[in-house]
């Protein structure tokens, strides 16, 4: 199973930076995915430098071998209280989740996280340890074995106190209401992304404050335990002509979604597969050469040029444009697990110094892209020279 996990934010008005910090890592080799949400104390840079330790240290200790439990409890331990307000510098949530569905989730200070199954609201037992520190400080801690299809929905406070004081709702959002909306959207679209359900709740969220300004940090994290979604994208030929069919037929059988980036790969392709190429003309809305059609194939694109603009895209998270690359950079983020083909033969044309002097080698521009999906996106992306 893959877990699929991404979080939205947004500033509260007039802030210029977030109170609320979200972090994940990945570890493909283990099946394990550590994510943790804190909210600092506050708003803007203070509360961002609060949060932003917070949940840094904590994915440190979990991830150096530290029982998520103890790692926690240290953090909780640590934690100063403002003197003034009289609480926690931060809260935060974290979660400890494998492929095999085992999860440990703990809380302290935020809002309680939502276990969704089949649109009803499971309530998991739990236990509760205070703080040695301080005795109002309380630590929840779960321990879950997620099913096929299950959502888990956590959120910083600024999601369920939306909304306070107006006259539809005094008392805010509250974890009923946001129980309520999102249930209401996975009625309408089931198969949801997590990255479109976070945005999805933030966007709401900041729909029911005054004015539609955000009185606080809001923050959603979005988790759909489910089957993944393989993608494999073939670019460049393969170094040994030999090895043509070989790759084109690795490429044919790909139970997934498939894409090509290179007019060189697409007509090997259609000369080992016998495959017609409807190709582009001209230049796209991007300036970029167009997308051509070819069957077995969800998208073909030019090589290097759109490779490179889609790597710019993901960096600078612009998916707003309707040009190949943009096509690409989507192509890429609803599915789960890439795996890219990259042909090692040289392309002279790589070469030409009439080209932009900023334009990298394709090898070095796929690995930026894998990064990318991996560290910003969450994905579990794989390279195959060949």
């Amino acid at each position: 199973m893959f877990i699929d996990i991404d979080c939205a934010r947004q500033k509260k008005y007039n802030q210029h930076a977030y109170g609320d910090y979200f972090t994940s890592r990945r570890y493909p080799d283990t099946g394990r995915l550590i994510a943790v949400l804190s909210d600092g104390l506050g708003s803007g840079i203070k509360a961002n430098i609060l949060a932003c330790l917070t949940a840094t240290m904590l994915l440190r200790f979990i991830a150096g071998g530290s029982n998520i439990q103890k790692a926690c409890e240290t953090i909780l331990n640590a934690l100063p209280v403002c003197k003034v307000r009289k609480i926690s510098y931060a809260t935060f949530s974290a979660i400890d989740c494998r492929d095999d569905g085992a999860a440990q989730i703990v809380e302290e200070g935020n809002p309680q996280f939502i276990w969704l199954r089949d649109q009803q609201v499971l309530t998991p037992e739990h236990a509760v340890i205070t703080s040695r520190t301080f005795a109002n400080r309380r630590m929840h801690i779960y321990q879950l074995q997620l099913a096929r299809d299950d959502r888990l929905i956590f959120c910083s406070d600024g999601v369920t106190q939306t909304g306070m004081g107006s006259p539809q709702l005094k008392l805010g959002l509250r974890r009923a209401g946001l129980i309520e909306m999102v249930l209401a959207k996975l009625r309408g679209s089931p198969q949801i992304s997590s990255r479109e359900l976070a945005g999805y709740i933030v966007a709401q969220a900041q729909k029911l404050d005054a004015g539609q300004k955000a009185q606080d940090d809001i923050s959603a994290v979005s988790l759909h335990f489910r089957e993944p979604r393989k993608a494999l994208v073939f670019t460049g030929p393969p170094y040994d002509h030999s090895t043509d069919n070989f790759y084109a037929r690795i490429f044919q059988n790909f139970n997934g979604k498939k894409a090509v980036c290179g007019g060189t790969t697409a007509n090997l392709l259609s000369r080992e597969l016998n495959l017609q190429i409807i190709s582009a003309l001209g230049q796209d809305a991007g300036r970029l050469p167009g997308i051509s059609y070819m069957d077995g194939a969800q998208l073909v694109t030019e090589g290097i040029l759109t490779l490179t603009k889609t790597a710019e895209y993901l960096e600078n998270n612009e998916l707003v444009q309707e040009d190949a690359a943009a096509k690409l950079a989507r192509f890429l983020l609803d599915s789960d697990c890439i795996n890219f083909m990259v042909g090692a033969r040289l392309n002279q044309a790589h070469y030409d110094p009439a080209l932009p002097v900023e334009i990298e080698i394709r090898r070095t521009v796929i690995k930026k892209i894998s990064r990318l999906l991996t560290e910003k996106y969450f994905k579990k992306a794989t390279i195959q020279y060949i």
